[in-house]
């Protein structure tokens, strides 16, 4: 039995002359195992309810796929991003199946081999446990990787009652027995929603931190020139400013402008050291009138425009 099931998309028909994401994408591709990236969704929201966050992000990976399939391909440089796309496999969304922690142990198992031979996971979350699981796939690859988190939030609150959630992904991969957690940058802070306990976290595991009026076009260059063999790069969308991005589960006020967010996931994707991706938080339940979901699947568009420039 697979460990992923189709995506519940309707895919776009329009002419070769105006042709969509949903149309190219996996079309040169007969074996995932050849694509140069995946996308694969990860629909759990459990971590969020564990963390007291609002429920719903379970929903999104189709949401945003049914945004990001009827976007176009960049016409300022139409055959370099169509090639991508047509080399770019969707594996669909994980089989939710048991407990939080097996479905992130399974997810990180579906990720290895992809990782394994540098093919590019994209990863639609899910709340923000998705990016533990993910990081478990290095684990499973032996694979050393430091983490970057366009984020508010820190994320690196104590487990609860032993078990992980949504604010504790990169303690857990911080703590984790391997090691392979090199080393852990967050951008996009907000004072309130950052605990002195959380500072100090991270400065007892030389994590390095970067309040959200520190998040500048030169500061997104410095983040991604790291001394590191790999990247492992997660888009909490709560980081931007609730009037773009009310669909989540945590809503920014004062938050990032999008033009910043959108040159992170262009940079993310352009930068050779980015092995993963994910994108995580966007909560349909809540959203206005798709005006997150949209701001979702743009922010892989701009992955991939940056990783037809590799």
């Amino acid at each position: 039995m697979s460990v992923f099931q189709p995506p519940s998309v309707v895919i776009p028909q329009t002419s070769d002359e105006d042709p969509r994401i949903g149309q190219r994408i996996g079309r040169r591709i007969v074996d995932p195992g050849a694509a140069r990236a995946v996308l694969v969704g990860f629909p759990s929201d459990e971590g969020v309810r564990r963390n007291g966050g609002r429920p719903g992000a379970a929903q999104a990976p189709d949401a945003i796929r049914q945004v990001l399939y009827k976007m176009t391909p960049d016409a300022r440089a139409h055959d370099a991003f169509t090639e991508l796309v047509e080399q770019t496999v969707d594996l669909g969304n994980l089989v939710m199946a048991g407990s939080m922690e097996e479905n992130q142990e399974r997810l990180g198992a579906a990720l290895a081999p992809y990782l394994g031979r540098g093919a590019v996971p994209i990863v639609l979350g899910g709340g923000h446990e998705t990016t533990f699981g993910h990081f478990l796939g290095y684990v499973h690859e032996a694979l050393p990787v430091a983490i970057v988190n366009w984020d508010a939030h820190a994320d690196v609150r104590p487990l609860k009652d032993g078990r992980g959630h949504s604010g504790s992904p990169f303690r857990q991969a911080l703590e984790h027995p391997t090691g392979l957690c090199t080393a852990y940058m967050v951008a996009g802070l907000q004072p309130h929603s950052t605990a002195r306990a959380h500072l100090d976290f991270l400065h007892g595991h030389f994590g390095r931190y970067f309040w959200k009026e520190d998040v500048t076009p030169g500061l997104i260059n410095v983040v991604y020139a790291q001394d590191a063999d790999a990247l492992l790069v997660t888009f909490d969308l709560d980081a931007v400013d609730q009037t773009v991005a009310p669909g989540v589960s945590a809503p920014a006020v004062d938050g990032l402008d999008p033009a910043l967010w959108f040159k992170a996931a262009y940079e993310a994707g352009r930068c050779p050291l980015v092995t993963s991706i994910d994108l995580v938080e966007y909560n349909p339940i809540v959203d206005v009138d798709h005006q997150t979901a949209r701001l979702a699947a743009l922010t892989v568009w701009h992955v991939l425009r940056g990783m037809a420039e590799r």
